[in-house]
């Protein structure tokens, strides 16, 4: 379910992320001339990254390349890998909501525009704009509903006996919220497809399941594809390995249409054969070309009503390889990566399924393949339109997003991502302010950038009906900021970790000299005390962060040790910047080491100033599985 970045980003790692990070990129590998040569170049990419092994289909116009596996499906009893070994295909399976979708809207029975709360009163969610700016279909399809993605409830949930699809959707509600109008901010959401997929149960009279076997898998040939464990999976399904190669249990998703679907090599080269045909599988058209172009199409943003062609369409969004755009879906769970990517105009694709929530491995193979598959297309020019106006030139400054996946994230992503635009000569640049790759656009009107790489227009200014003037690239929304408060809140960033780290230095120091003699207790004490225990509270946090990460459905998506230490912690760290900021001013003219105390003094400020930011973004007593 994209799980690829769910080990939640809460997280809170927020902590320890005070040091600006660095992105090296490698050398990128030469392009496979042959099938040989791309076969060897993955097996040594699953060797050199320790993935156990990797599902391979990919075809062309004349039909399919190579369906076929490398490396064991399960290392502790020695099986090989085949085309018949059955992977996760987690997110990749929300393909087949929007396709229901379609369909139903082709047979009249229901329309993109329909709302949710006309077609589904029951379900709960929330939306103050609802009156004038109304939950559709479209939004739950295209994740612009505002909501938050799933709570860590939800992920963790793995009811071995699967729930019915509305028992699912009641049992954790809250991350249904819109934050904000429909429609105008993209935000990825592991919730829509099921509310889509429980609409379709609803109009149907069927178990969305069943439905989408007897209107999708059976007429394109997956006998095997399954949402559940059945005996197929259990006979033929890959074992999949998370952190070393630690073997996972099953997850019994709560959620099953975002991302549950089991599936051999051979059923997803059928699968992408329905995409390289439009629509159609062994003559059959299962939903008609002009569907299958709605599907391939982002609509309901205010970016794709600025002209915005590239971008999120109904469970299928495009992705860059060089100059060349596919159209994808790739999926994660834990333990098992997957991608389903086709070049509509040149007719290949393909599907890479791994046993392995290595991501690098992933995108090593997936250059590999496109490197193949793009090798003797001709290359297009991309040039300027216009020249650069002092009306373009506004767009230069610093942005930060505003459209976070999860909301508990959001006081991470305001530091640490903050973005930077600035033309050099007549090329617009997007890059990260520390770190990352640039992104170079040319204008083509006072509002629209195309991408140096593709020629399509991928980043538009439009007015936000929030947050005023934004900008609209890849998936973040980006709102001007200005550098005095960026630059200062990567200041007092730094100088809060200088401080709490030399807080917890200094105390290898005094409580000897105290247990000595040479400090004397009461004032002295507790002016070195409260900022030396707000700052442990930190690194007992961070801490626990990191152990929950090592199972973060089992220690931090319920009440444990963990998530109730983390809880705690979080509030014992406001508790002791108080104690230390009011003894700071209480003690400011009683006699010691000035050095002391002005230490302490700067350190319980610093501590206020963080408490009150952590605070404002609901992260002081934060529940993690609530």
């Amino acid at each position: 379910m994209n799980l690829e970045f769910s080990k939640l980003v809460i997280i809170i790692g927020v902590m320890a992320c005070v040091f600006a990070k660095t992105v090296i990129a490698d050398d990128e590998p030469a392009k496979p001339a042959s099938l040989d040569e791309l076969r060897d170049a993955i097996a040594a990419v699953i060797e050199d990254h320790g993935v156990p092994a990797v599902g391979i289909a990919m075809a062309d116009e004349n039909g399919p390349v190579w369906i076929g596996a490398l490396g064991k499906a399960n290392l502790e009893k020695d099986i090989d890998a085949d085309e018949d070994t059955m992977f996760r295909i987690g997110s990749t399976s929300k393909m087949f909501v929007a396709l229901a979708i379609l369909k139903l809207s082709e047979e009249g029975k229901l329309s993109l525009d329909d709302k949710l709360a006309n077609l589904a009163p029951e379900i709960a969610y929330e939306n103050q704009w609802e009156d004038s700016d109304p939950v559709r279909i479209v939004h739950l399809l295209e994740h612009t509903t505002g909501w938050d993605d799933l709570h860590l409830p939800e992920y963790a949930h793995n009811d071995p006996t699967p729930v019915r699809l509305k028992q699912g959707l009641d049992f954790h509600p809250h991350s249904r919220t819109s934050r904000w109008k429909p429609g105008s901010r993209y935000s990825y959401c592991n919730s829509g497809p099921p509310v889509a997929a429980y609409i379709i149960e609803k109009i149907t009279g069927q178990d969305f399941e069943a439905y989408v076997i007897e209107n999708f898998f059976e007429p394109m040939g997956m006998d095997t594809m399954t949402y559940l464990l059945t005996d197929d999976v259990e006979e033929h399904g890959a074992t999949l390995y998370t952190n070393g190669n630690k073997p996972e249990e099953y997850w019994h998703i709560i959620m099953r249409p975002a991302g549950s679907i089991n599936a051999s090599v051979k059923d997803m080269m059928r699968f992408l054969d329905f995409y390289l045909n439009r629509g159609a599988i062994d003559g059959q058209q299962l939903i008609s070309e002009a569907s299958l172009r709605r599907m391939e199409t982002a609509v309901s943003t205010d970016a794709s009503k600025a002209g915005r062609q590239t971008g999120y369409g109904l469970h299928n969004y495009s992705s860059v390889y060089e100059q060349w755009v596919y159209r994808e879906h790739n999926g994660g769970v834990n333990g098992g990566l997957t991608e389903l990517a086709y070049l509509p105009e040149a007719g290949v694709g393909h599907v890479i399924m791994i046993n392995s929530d290595n991501g690098e491995a992933l995108r090593e193979i997936s250059d590999l393949v496109r490197g193949f598959e793009t090798r003797q297309l001709a290359a297009k020019t991309i040039t300027r339109e216009m020249e650069v106006s002092a009306q373009h030139r506004k767009i230069e400054g610093l942005y930060h997003p505003i459209n976070p996946r999860q909301q508990i994230s959001f006081f991470l992503d305001r530091i640490f991502n903050v973005q930077k635009l600035w033309f050099d000569s007549d090329r617009l640049v997007k890059k990260a302010l520390f770190g990352g790759e640039a992104s170079y656009f040319f204008p083509v009107s006072s509002t629209q950038y195309k991408s140096e790489k593709t020629g399509l227009i991928s980043l538009v200014r439009v007015t936000d009906p929030l947050a005023g003037d934004v900008v609209h690239t890849g998936y973040s929304v980006l709102k001007p900021t200005t550098a005095v408060l960026v630059y200062t809140s990567f200041a007092v960033v730094a100088l809060w970790g200088l401080f709490s780290g030399s807080s917890l230095l200094f105390f290898l120091v005094w409580i000897v000299r105290r247990l000595r003699g040479k400090i004397r207790p009461g004032a002295t004490i507790q002016v070195r005390l409260w900022p030396l225990l707000a700052s442990a509270s930190v690194a007992g946090f961070t801490g626990l962060v990191f152990i929950g990460f090592s199972d973060p459905f089992k220690l931090m998506g319920q009440p444990s040790v963990v998530s109730i230490g983390i809880m705690l912690l979080s509030v014992a760290f406001a508790l002791f910047t108080l104690l230390g900021a009011h003894t700071c001013i209480r003690e400011r003219k009683t006699n010691m080491n000035q050095f002391v105390y002005w230490h302490s003094t700067v350190a319980s400020c610093l501590h206020v100033i963080v408490a009150v930011y952590l605070l404002s973004f609901g992260m002081i007593g934060v529940r993690v599985w609530a």
